[in-house]
């Protein structure tokens, strides 16, 4: 299943990378701003009008970056999956003025407003993320990130993330298999039980074995802490214009939150 699942989002990752999109072309430092500024802001909103609107800007963003809409809203769900349970529960916890009941219990318009609210936040930013970051290669990810100044470890933890993570799935799949191999058949025992924790243990000494080789092979070629990067990459015309557009809806969500609020009082 755990394959399956990986399989299925980077094939969604291979197909908006290579489906031509406003937003592809855009410099990674850029977008990674730009993620994190629309998450910033919609997490400060309070009021459900501008909300509304960084959710709508955030699926126009998704439209831009041509991702696929079936399975970009699929693992949307997922991930509302995991605060359904507290979003259903706020009308119920919330003082306020109840609006109705379920079962003896009164639901609050507090209540309902408040998880309103949490849901149009999750939902906008992960929607604003996924279309800015989900098409942006990791190694690129981890180049524009040490051109914003993260970290140099950071990065290099990044990058070689990317790079090997992989081969240590593939690892984990070969002890799998060796396992079935050898007549192994989960069960609820303490048997399975123990054979997956030798198996854990096995992935950690090979993952720490493999390390070692790396380093020892990185170390043969010069590396001596610091990983070269490309030439850096100018800010072109259109990273500007996206710069400046993006700029004025985030500066637009803050002045109509602000504009609300002063009506409300």
């Amino acid at each position: 299943m755990g394959q399956a699942v990986r399989d299925d989002v980077v094939g969604v990752l291979q197909a908006s990378a290579n489906r031509p999109s406003l937003l592809g072309g855009l410099d990674g430092r850029v977008r990674i701003v730009a993620a994190a500024a629309f998450a910033v802001t919609v997490v400060s909103l309070t009021q459900l009008a501008p909300l509304l609107l960084a959710l709508t800007g955030a699926m126009g963003i998704m439209l831009l970056a041509h991702l696929p809409i079936a399975s970009t809203l699929r693992r949307v769900v997922a991930m509302d999956a995991f605060i359904v349970f507290m979003i259903l529960m706020l009308p119920f916890t919330v003082p306020g003025e109840p609006m109705f009941t379920v079962v003896g219990f009164p639901a609050s318009q507090e209540g309902i407003v408040e998880a309103t609210t949490i849901a149009l936040k999750a939902n906008a930013v992960v929607l604003a993320a996924m279309a800015l970051l989900s098409s942006l290669e990791p190694v690129a990810f981890g180049r524009a990130l040490a051109r914003l100044g993260m970290p140099k470890p950071l990065v290099h933890l990044i990058l070689f993330n990317v790079r090997y993570i992989d081969v240590l799935s593939r690892e984990q799949q070969r002890l799998r298999i060796a396992m079935r191999a050898r007549g192994f058949r989960p069960a609820n025992s303490r048997h399975t039980y123990v054979s997956y924790g030798y198996l854990i243990g096995m992935m950690l000494i090979r993952a720490l074995e493999r390390s070692e080789r790396i380093m020892k092979a990185m170390k043969c070629r010069g590396f001596t802490g610091r990983l070269f990067l490309d030439a850096d990459e100018r800010i072109r015309l259109g990273d500007a214009v996206f710069v400046f557009a993006f700029g004025t809806f985030v500066c637009g969500l803050v002045l109509w939150e602000a504009l609300n609020r002063v009506t409300a009082v």
